[in-house]
């Protein structure tokens, strides 16, 4: 007899976060991005409440304390700040408030700027050419300087960043839901949905929306690493985050007068913010092209192979 087997997809066999996973795995270096941005949100999530206390602590006898020096405690592998601080345990818990700022205000922009342009790209009316008019406002001033002028003109904190940070990169996913809009609108699919009656609210968030979030989604995880700069800037200007709340640039910025006799204030939360922002860049092009049906066959015969 013939030996007649039912050749089983891959799809199927793994499952579909299975295959998320195998195609991740395909990318090393994705791989140990997204494990290390795995780790950034444990510690944003678990870190005040595993660190909180002695993040705090003061220890004047051990004021800007050497890095790898374990005769204090494990805390203090990294060194401690001017008061004492150890600055691992800082690090930790500052990824809370630097992580928070930025996905909120990148959350925010997103939401905001993929409605205005479905509306802007699918509308024919005269409001989609006010809902342009306003993003060309708002992108002839540069991001970080009208931030500087409104963190100036109210109190520096936590809201007032992410709201100024998400009106500045509300033109970003305004312009690119709009111009991909443009493009799905005139296919085939959505003259069919309109020839079987769909609504226009049907269309645009059942058939267009789906076509657009990937798209969308590539440029949050980029967007994000930006804000999450942009944060840092703010902070070690002096007009972000305020103490006695800490994020990785507030720590770079009260390690600046220390930087000729204790470098690793600035060093270790600066060397945070490299590779997150690293990071989200890595994972930002592998999401390009697993989100894409023309070249995730690339990610697919890879992680083929590895199995």
């Amino acid at each position: 007899m013939s030996d007649t087997r039912i050749q089983v997809p891959v799809v199927a066999e793994k499952g579909r976060i299975g295959t998320w996973l195998s195609m991740l795995w395909a990318d090393k270096l994705a791989f140990l991005a997204a494990l290390f941005l795995l780790i950034a949100l444990l510690c944003a999530i678990l870190g005040p409440w595993l660190m909180g206390d002695i993040a705090t602590k003061q220890n004047l006898r051990g004021r800007n304390a050497p890095p790898f020096d374990l005769s204090r405690g494990w805390a203090y592998v990294l060194g401690a700040d001017a008061l004492g601080r150890p600055l691992l345990a800082r690090i930790v818990v500052a990824a809370r408030v630097t992580l928070l700022v930025a996905a909120s205000a990148v959350a925010a922009s997103a939401i905001v700027g993929c409605v205005l342009g479905l509306i802007a790209g699918y509308s024919r009316k005269r409001a989609a050419q006010w809902i342009m008019r306003l993003g060309d406002v708002i992108m002839s001033f540069p991001s970080l300087l009208l931030a500087v002028i409104v963190l100036y003109m109210l109190e520096p904190s936590v809201a007032n960043i992410v709201l100024v940070l998400a009106i500045t990169r509300i033109p970003v996913y305004l312009r690119t839901t709009r111009a991909e809009v443009l493009e799905v609108r005139e296919r085939m699919f959505v003259s069919a949905a309109k020839v079987m009656g769909a609504s226009d609210s049907r269309i645009i968030f059942r058939h267009i929306l789906p076509v657009v979030l990937p798209t969308l989604v590539t440029i949050a995880t980029l967007d994000f690493a930006f804000v999450m700069l942009a944060e840092s800037s703010l902070s070690f200007l002096g007009i972000g985050i305020q103490p006695p709340e800490i994020s990785w640039g507030l720590m770079v910025a009260q390690g600046r007068q220390y930087l000729t006799t204790a470098w690793w204030l600035s060093f270790w939360p600066g060397l945070a913010i490299i590779l997150t922002t690293l990071s989200l860049n890595l994972l930002s092009n592998w999401m390009r092209i697993a989100l894409d049906p023309a070249q995730r066959w690339r990610l697919e015969m890879k992680g083929r192979k590895n199995d």
